[in-house]
Formats: C-alpha cells, sequence, structure tokens
C-alpha cells in the first residue's frame, strides 16, 4: 500500500479493495515500527486516526467521498489542531494543546483526509537540518546518520520512509524545498499568500508559506487543490483564483524556456550535485525546451538580508510567549520580571534565543535604519532581479542545495555554515515566488534536488514541468532499502 500514489489509493478506496481503516492501520503500524530510529513524529493520534477513517468509510459507502477522503497524511506540528499538542518543536509549548484547527488543517479534514499525527520540525521552524528540536534531532531514512534538512524535516523524513503517503510543510526559507532535496520527494513552497496562514504558528510572517510534501508532482497537484484558497481570517492571503492543479500535468514542455542563473552554479556546489541538476536540464532539453544563461545580480544579498528580516519578525511574533497566557511558565516566579525571563530563558533553544536577540537588535532605535530598513531596500532588488528574469523566460532552475545531506552535529557549532545550507532557496521566499525541488538522481547515494522556480501564482507551470520530467524520470520512485 504505501508505495503507492495518492491517485492510485483514491481509486483502491473508491473500489472497495480496502477501508480507509485498513489503510490507516497499515501506516499506524509502519509509524510504531520505524519512528523510534527515525524520530518523525512527535505526537501519533491513533485512536482520533482510525476515528477518521471510520468517517471516512462511511462517505466512501454513501458515494459522498472526495478524490482525497480516507487518505492519511502527517502534518508538521506547527500547523494548530484541535484537541492535540502543537509545539512548534519547542519546550515553550510543550503542553499546548491548540483548542482551533488552523485553515489548512480545517480544508483537509473538510476532504475527508485523516490525520496520522504531527511531525518534528526544528524548533518554531528555525534551523535547517532539523537538530534544533525540543525533542531531538530527526534522522535521515537514506542515512540515519545524516540530517534529513529542515525545519520541515519530520515531514520530509516521514514521506522518505514511507510512514505517510502526504505530508504537509512550511517554507520560511527553504524548508520545504531543502528537505525534500535531501530526502528525494518533491516539496512545493507556494505564492505568498497562496495558502492560508491562519493557525499556521508563525516565525517570519512575510516569508511563511505552507506547502505540501509528496512523493510526487502529481501527489502535490492534488493535495495543493485542497490546501489553496482565500482566507479572511489570514490578512496575508490574497484572494485569487484557484485552478485545478490537476489539469495542465500533461501538457507540453515544447518552447519552455528555462533561465540557469549562473549565480547558483558557482563556488560552494558540489561539483557531482551540479552534475545532477545539469542532466536533469538535458532531460528538459529532450522534451523540448530550451536554456538560457540568466544573472540574478543580487543574489548574493539574499541571506544576510533573509537573516536581518527573519530574526526581526520572529523576534516581534515571539514576544507573545511571556509564560503569562499559555505555554511554559517557570516556577516560583519572584516577580513579573522573573517570570517573563525565566520563562523565555527555560523555554526557548540556543537557535531560537539567537534569532530573538539578532532580531530585537536589529529593530532597536538607532538600528533600524541601519539594519532592517536596509534589508527590506535589498529584498526590492532580489525581487526585481526576478521580475527582470521573468521577462525572458518562464522558469528559472538550479540547485536546490549546495549539497546533500550532512552528518548529525556536522554544523551545529557554526551557525553561518548552517545558513548557507539555504542560499539557493531563500531568495524566493524574499521574493514571495513559488519554487518546487524535485528529486534529480544521487550522489554517492544520497539524493540531489533540481530546484524549479516560477512567476507569481505559476503553480500549475511549476507542477506541470516537474510532472513531465517524473514522466521521463524514476528518481522519486527510489525508496531507502530499509523501508521497502
Amino acid at each position: 500500500m504505501h508505495n503507492k500514489s495518492l491517485s492510485e489509493l483514491s481509486s483502491s478506496l473508491h473500489n472497495g479493495e480496502f477501508s480507509s481503516v485498513e489503510l490507516t492501520q497499515h501506516y499506524l503500524n509502519r509509524i510504531n515500527a520505524h519512528n523510534a530510529n527515525l524520530n518523525a513524529f512527535i505526537t501519533v493520534c491513533d485512536d482520533r486516526a482510525l476515528e477518521q477513517a471510520r468517517a471516512a468509510d462511511l462517505r466512501l459507502q454513501n458515494k459522498t467521498a472526495g478524490m482525497l477522503t480516507g487518505i492519511p497524511l502527517a502534518h508538521k506540528d506547527i500547523f494548530c489542531t484541535k484537541g492535540v499538542l502543537t509545539s512548534s518543536a519547542s519546550k515553550m509549548l510543550s503542553n499546548f494543546i491548540s483548542p482551533y484547527d488552523a485553515t489548512v488543517v480545517e480544508k483537509i479534514n473538510a476532504a475527508g483526509m485523516v490525520t496520522l499525527g504531527k511531525t518534528n520540525m526544528d524548533e518554531f521552524a528555525m534551523g535547517s537540518s532539523n537538530e534544533t528540536s525540543f525533542y531531538g534531532a530527526v534522522k535521515n531514512p537514506w542515512d540515519i546518520s545524516r540530517v534529513p534538512g529542515g525545519s520541515s524535516g519530520g515531514s520530509a523524513a516521514a514521506m522518505a520512509a514511507r510512514l505517510a503517503p502526504i505530508a504537509t510543510g512550511t517554507d520560511t526559507g527553504g524548508s520545504i524545498r531543502q528537505p525534500a532535496s535531501l530526502c528525494n520527494l518533491t516539496g512545493l513552497k507556494p505564492t505568498y499568500g497562496r495558502i492560508s496562514r491562519y493557525g499556521m504558528i508563525a516565525f517570519a510572517s512575510s516569508l511563511d508559506q505552507a506547502g505540501p510534501m509528496a512523493k510526487s508532482a502529481e501527489d502535490a497537484a492534488l493535495l495543493l487543490n485542497e490546501m489553496a484558497g482565500f482566507d479572511e481570517r489570514d490578512s496575508t492571503s490574497i484572494d485569487h483564483e484557484v485552478p485545478d492543479y490537476t489539469a495542465t500535468l500533461n501538457d507540453s514542455l515544447e518552447g519552455l524556456r528555462i533561465g540557469l542563473p549562473k549565480e547558483f552554479f558557482g563556488e560552494g556546489l558540489d561539483p557531482k550535485v551540479a552534475e545532477a541538476v545539469e542532466s536533469a536540464i538535458k532531460v528538459y532539453e529532450s522534451l523540448g525546451a530550451t536554456v538560457k544563461d540568466i544573472t540574478l545580480p543580487n543574489s548574493n544579498l539574499a541571506v544576510p538580508t533573509y537573516y536581518v528580516v527573519a530574526p526581526a519578525e520572529c523576534s516581534s511574533n515571539l514576544s507573545r510567549m511571556d509564560g503569562v497566557r499559555f505555554g511554559h511558565r517557570c516556577e516560583n516566579p519572584a516577580d513579573l520580571e522573573d517570570l517573563y525571563s525565566r520563562s523565555r530563558g527555560e523555554g526557548f533553544g540556543d537557535e531560537v534565543k539567537r534569532r530573538i536577540m539578532t532580531g530585537t537588535y536589529a529593530l532597536s532605535a538607532g538600528y533600524y535604519d541601519a539594519y532592517y530598513l536596509k534589508a527590506q531596500q535589498c529584498r526590492r532588488l532580489i525581487s526585481n532581479d526576478f521580475k527582470e528574469a521573468f521577462d525572458e523566460v518562464d522558469v528559472i532552475m538550479g540547485p536546490t542545495a549546495p549539497t546533500t545531506a550532512f552528518p548529525l552535529g556536522d554544523k551545529t557549532d557554526d551557525p553561518v555554515a548552517m545558513y548557507l545550507a539555504d542560499i539557493y532557496t531563500i531568495s524566493t521566499n524574499l521574493a514571495g515566488l513559488p519554487g518546487i525541488s524535485i528529486p534529480a538522481g544521487f550522489v554517492d547515494g544520497l539524493p540531489a534536488g533540481l530546484q524549479i522556480i516560477g512567476n507569481y501564482f505559476d503553480e500549475a507551470k511549476l507542477l506541470n514541468v516537474a510532472h513531465r520530467y517524473q514522466q521521463t524520470t524514476d528518481w522519486h520512485k527510489e525508496i531507502p532499502d530499509t523501508f521497502k
């Protein structure tokens, strides 16, 4: 069952080959067998999942089921889920049972899908390796001595090990695409505002975006159909028509104009990863696409810009977590100041503290213009580079990550080296553009990913471009031997 695509699972459920309860129990058994080694899940919702599965089976029997009714999925533990621990992988929220559902959870529940559980992640989505979690590091199913990427590393590991048929993730600077690359998955970051952020615990409000993590572009399109749409409860949600993302998956790529930024193929890129990406691009040429060298001259500003903007916004967003209303509260505070300082000191991990302090400094009187304002000006330059590029090309391609999965602990003492793991993904978040990572081969037994960036609201084109490649290649079908 666990090797079937979403459309195959849907067909089997609708044809009565197996029930949603049977399918759900199959995945719960796999989680029970493998999660101890991977640490992919923080919470497993056994009873709730089976209850949802029974309700889905009734809909299937009554012929009122939709395409994804009865199919299980895993949610990143950043989405508020009513009655379920929603911790954002932090001690600060390790006792927080959400009283409501995020819009993403609400919409997926309405589609009749089954929630297997909540996946591990970097604390408050701050990290590139899933090593900052209060619940411990997640292991990469391709090599458990290596990282799965982050911050959506739990969702990525669960998918790579086939502990779930599909999962949700969030992407602030590459947190869907980079772990997708390191774990041999298809991961889509949609246009900013395409999916509601209501009920998604905020890290950096102008950058965060939810998206699907899937085995294939077709599966990602099916879940995006359910996730996307305007939400009046989210002031950053954009009221833009939602197409059927599966309708154009098989469109021809004849005449597709691909841009290759020289900045994505320079120093720091593993030559073997570059070779895998270049081989993937040759496949596109064989499908009728044309390739053009382009430049994104301000892409060198992406990492420093991001690490001013994101910490500044995290400093503001996380100020509400003070030990007063919800979350971790220190024991026997002497006074209000002691309550604040000890609750936050005990509740937040080192990387979160580092970013809060950086952001608070950047926003402080006397430094706002020099840092935050300047970073926003650089952000506009980065966005303009993409705008000019899309006057000449339809999509932009390059590596998703500069290397394959690195060993656990390899970069934990060097924050700057860790930040550079997202060097090719950050700029799309700063510009608000959609991007997708797809499997493009292996380097010494570890997956490498191809990143495809599109213009605003061009998710359907990205999924079409990804799908046609996956019809020609089998990289996305590869599974670690241990989990077959």
